[in-house]
């Protein structure tokens, strides 16, 4: 990512409407035309870097050449007003048929009863295509409300320029040598003695709704937040405070700089831009733009092992609003969205992840640095299927105000890791009901 980090990420990306002919042959739809001779027409609003749009029009393209007769409409806003549109327009009846949402906000829409249950439309066997931590990110109850489209998940990018100089020549190549907390604070110490004044070891990506990324220091230390109900909470435990106590160590041990909260209005990796630290948290989508803007020698690494290895799962999905009127039609479109072939070339020129776990392997590949592929993929290999599903919880929405609150007072120091989880569970039992 360059320096203006959030272009990259598509929060200022234009506004304008585009439309793009779909169709539905050898995906199981039935073409319908209307009385007045109109073809069908789906809509689909979504945000994205330019790499994601002009995936997403190549997508609709070849939807279009193999089922004469159907369109789909793709609206793409900034990602700042994606989701105040969509409610406004749910709330006022009149929503896209189709759009793209991170997989830690599905569970509300879906608990709402806002998505289509897609499970009558799909083909049969078409769970098997996806990974299970994937599939899982899409279910509600007995549903399926949505198909995954492309996952993230954080490993670490290293200035290699800085770790050198510091005498840290050693990084991890392979996922079992990732390191485990203790060695990564081994190595926080290190680099604090090596390191030019001003400059701290690491930063960690947990700014904003980001905090979901807090949790897979939790899932490291074999813990959860909530049990298999998506209700119960389970954060009050061992593992929780080990979490709290880890995390909290990067700042009591000077680990990051003081501004790395989660409260913070900068991205932690505009202080890896500008050598500040030596070390972040970050997602494959960093790549093209690190690529591009960083004036140093600089590779990726895995994320640290606790008693287990543990990530986040980031990205989103794709779904359908309940009141589309041609569920059959949306249903087909997202099947063709998330085939082999699409999603092959929509994630390798995005520099994101597949859902697939035909793509999912050594064979990936992205346009800019592909040799760090399998990092990446490797490290999305780690997360586990019951983690998603809390996540994907219909209270995600409102868990994670509460984490930003415990876990910001966690690093401040105005409360400990007992005090934290306590609250962390009161709060969380509160936003689910239990």
């Amino acid at each position: 990512m360059s320096l203006t980090i959030p272009s990259r990420r598509g929060f200022l990306l234009g506004l304008g409407a585009v439309a793009v002919p779909v169709v539905l042959a050898g995906c199981g739809f039935t073409q319908q035309s209307s009385p007045s001779g109109r073809t069908d027409t789906l809509t689909f609003t979504t945000w994205g870097t330019d790499a994601e749009l002009a995936g997403f029009r190549a997508a609709i393209a070849a939807f279009e050449e193999a089922n004469p007769g159907s369109t789909v409409e793709l609206n793409a806003v900034p990602y700042e007003q994606m989701f105040t549109n969509i409610d406004a327009q749910l709330q006022a009846g009149n929503p896209p048929d189709i759009f793209r949402v991170p997989y830690y906000t599905f569970g509300a829409y879906a608990g709402r009863g806002q998505l289509l249950d897609l499970s009558p439309h799909l083909t049969s066997g078409r769970q098997d295509a996806f990974t299970p931590q994937a599939w899982a990110a899409v279910q509600n109850g007995e549903g399926t409300y949505g198909l995954p489209h492309h996952t993230d998940t954080s490993a670490i990018l290293v200035n290699r320029d800085l770790m050198t100089a510091a005498g840290v020549t050693e990084i991890p190549e392979r996922i079992e040598d990732a390191w485990t907390w203790e060695e990564l604070a081994a190595i926080g110490d290190r680099l604090k003695a090596g390191l030019p004044a001003g400059t701290s070891p690491w930063a960690y990506n947990w700014q904003g709704n980001g905090v979901t990324r807090w949790l897979s220091l939790l899932f490291q230390a074999d813990g959860a937040f909530l049990d298999a109900d998506q209700v119960t909470p389970l954060i009050d435990s061992d593992a929780g405070r080990a979490a709290v106590e880890f995390s909290s160590s990067f700042f009591s041990s000077g680990y990051v700089p003081a501004n790395n909260t989660i409260a913070s209005s900068s991205y932690a990796s505009e202080s890896w831009f500008s050598q500040s630290v030596a070390m972040v948290w970050s997602g494959a989508f960093q790549l093209p733009d690190a690529q591009d803007t960083a004036s140093f020698d600089w590779t990726a690494t895995y994320a640290p092992r606790g008693v287990r290895g543990g990530g986040d799962f980031g990205g989103n999905a794709l779904v359908a609003t309940a009141d589309t009127a041609q569920p059959e039609l949306a249903a087909a479109f997202l099947e063709f969205v998330t085939d082999a072939d699409p999603m092959r070339d929509f994630c390798r020129a995005a520099s994101l992840l597949p859902t697939r776990g035909d793509l999912l392997n050594d064979d990936l590949e992205f346009d800019v640095r592909s040799e760090l592929a399998p990092i990446f993929a490797a490290q999305a290999g780690v997360v586990q299927a019951q983690d998603v599903a809390q996540v994907a919880s219909p209270s995600m929405s409102a868990i994670i105000p509460v984490l930003k609150e415990q876990l910001d007072l966690a690093f401040a120091g105005s409360q400990d890791a007992a005090t934290t989880v306590a609250n962390l569970s009161s709060g969380i039992a509160a936003a689910t009901g239990a």
